[in-house]
């Protein structure tokens, strides 16, 4: 049954297994805390979470006190601060005065708690114990022993959740230690979460390690496009380039995790950009207009408009962007010549990673669009000769065709269309290159492999000529004598939730933070 208790004068209902520091947080009360984390064991080891309890005598720690009926809870009273004040002390005896070159600064637990309480002057004058500095743990992760304060987040993380237990605690008194069983690295598929579970600078990332200060950093909300089940993400970034991705909680889809592949995704937002429209000259492909590009395009569609147009795209864009591209295919193509190419399945387990590498295979779908991973009907018309046109989006062209045929393939087309963000095999084969936007530039949802549809977030505009998908379906649809006019991406989804059966009433306010799942789901 649940419970209700009094915190800070505010009177709460906590749920039955609820503890203090659990009835606290869910009622807008935050509770200091190192060692604790709501999606791990309690440990009830850091002490920061202390609170009063009325007819105690003794402090308790909230993390590991259940919630009680009539419970009187206070939080920061004298008694309560003062025993937080000394639990800081004695974190910070050993702790190294590494702030001005540590990269948690700006958001570690140590430094925002000794502010909060104002501990200003150490008593403690003998020798700091040292312990091992800058420690290879694995292909990108890094411990500093000086600044562990030993809440055991990182081992129960590969203990409870990897289920790797490649860390563990050694040696005992003011010389234990957190570090790798012998023999063992901190390799496994999740292993950069444990620099996101350390509350202070003692895990840090090779990637990210001195790279830019955080308070530089600004932040967007968005969804991982790595594989299907689009993990909640936020993106850190700074002026139009971004530093590093952080899990976002959703309980419903990657609860505070994400794996190291999508972490380090996003790099392919930085680097190997196509951000300039091109156009085939004699042997080469030069820098053009956007209009001159589009045009060129649209004329080669419109010229062989039907079953001379082939299109293939990989399940890349957004709900939006499929939408618009369904529309134009159907002015363009035939439903025989349109394929969205998700790829061979790549690895998966049965924690978060999924086979399938692409954001929005189940958006596609529900739009209607015809999903395969076998390109060869497509490749044998272009033999045959019937297919003229092919218009690749965001497509790895040597996977589908085979990294020997693309250059014969190109040879038998008319035009070529390559759509892309970012450099991709059969590139240079291509007689037009439109660029387009990533994730990070753009509005827009996804739809992962539950159905649920979520939202992502321009982190900034995009670069160079680079467009959102569906500007790029929208100019092409215009230059065909199509009316298409579309304000937004948010005015794309109001008509395809009331198009599309399955996105009925859907909205990106009720889309939200966290998602809404498919009206057929």
């Amino acid at each position: 049954m649940p419970k209700k208790l009094t915190i800070d004068g505010k009177k709460i209902t906590a749920r039955d297994d609820a503890t203090i520091i659990q009835a606290a947080y869910e009622a807008g009360i935050t509770i200091p805390h190192y060692c604790y984390h709501p999606k791990l064991s309690i440990a009830g080891n850091c002490r920061m979470c202390l609170v009063e309890l009325e007819g105690r005598p003794k402090l308790e720690i909230s993390c590991n006190t259940q919630a009680a009926d009539d419970m009187v809870v206070f939080t920061n009273s004298d008694r309560v601060i003062e025993g937080r004040r000394g639990v800081l002390e004695f974190l910070l005896i050993n702790h190294p005065l590494d702030c001005p070159i540590c990269d948690q600064a700006g958001e570690c637990g140590l430094q925002d708690y000794y502010m909060q309480y104002g501990l200003n002057k150490s008593r403690f004058q003998e020798e700091k114990v040292h312990k091992n500095k800058v420690v290879d743990f694995g292909p990108d992760i890094v411990f500093d022993g000086e600044r562990c304060i030993l809440c055991t987040r990182c081992v129960r993380f590969t203990q409870e959740i990897t289920q790797t237990n490649e860390l563990g605690i050694f040696n005992r008194g003011d010389t234990v230690e957190i570090a790798t069983f012998p023999g063992k690295q901190l390799d496994n598929p999740y292993a950069g979460n444990v620099v996101d579970v350390c509350p202070v600078g003692a895990l840090t990332s090779k990637d990210f390690r001195f790279k830019i200060r955080v308070w530089f950093l600004k932040e967007a909300k968005s969804v991982c496009p790595g594989c299907s089940r689009g993990c909640n993400i936020n993106v850190h970034y700074n002026q139009d380039r971004v530093y590093r991705l952080k899990p976002r909680q959703n309980d419903d889809v990657n609860e505070l995790w994400l794996c190291d592949a999508g972490r380090y995704g996003y790099k392919s937002i930085n680097d190997q950009r196509v951000l300039y429209p091109m156009v085939r000259q004699g042997d080469t492909l030069e820098q053009t207009r956007l209009e001159t590009a589009l045009e060129q395009a649209s004329s080669a569609l419109q010229q062989h408009a039907g079953a001379g147009v082939g299109i293939i795209a990989a399940p890349q864009g957004t709900n939006e962007d499929l939408y618009l591209l369904s529309k134009l295919a159907n002015h363009v193509s035939t439903a025989d010549n349109v394929l969205l190419y998700t790829g061979e399945p790549g690895d998966e387990d049965d924690f978060l990673i999924r086979a399938d590498k692409n954001p929005n295979t189940q958006g596609a779908e529900a739009i209607g669009l015809p999903v395969s991973a076998d390109a060869a009907a497509l490749a044998q018309a272009i033999e045959q000769g019937s297919i003229k046109v092919l218009y690749a989006i965001d497509t790895d062209l040597e996977a589908a065709f085979g990294a020997d045929a693309v250059t014969s393939l190109a040879a038998k087309l008319d035009c070529l269309i390559v759509q892309t963000s970012n450099e991709r095999p059969g590139l240079q084969s291509a007689h037009v290159v439109l660029p387009s936007a990533v994730y990070a530039e753009r509005d827009g949802t996804f739809t992962n492999f539950e159905g649920r549809v979520q939202r992502i977030n321009p982190a900034f505009s995009p670069r160079g000529d680079a467009r959102p998908a569906w500007q790029l379906y929208q100019r092409l649809s215009q230059a065909l004598g199509h009316s298409s006019d579309y304000a937004s991406a948010e005015a794309i989804l109001t008509e395809l939730a009331t198009e599309i059966p399955a996105f009925g009433g859907m909205s990106y306010a009720k889309v939200g933070d966290l998602g809404q799942v498919l009206a057929s789901q």
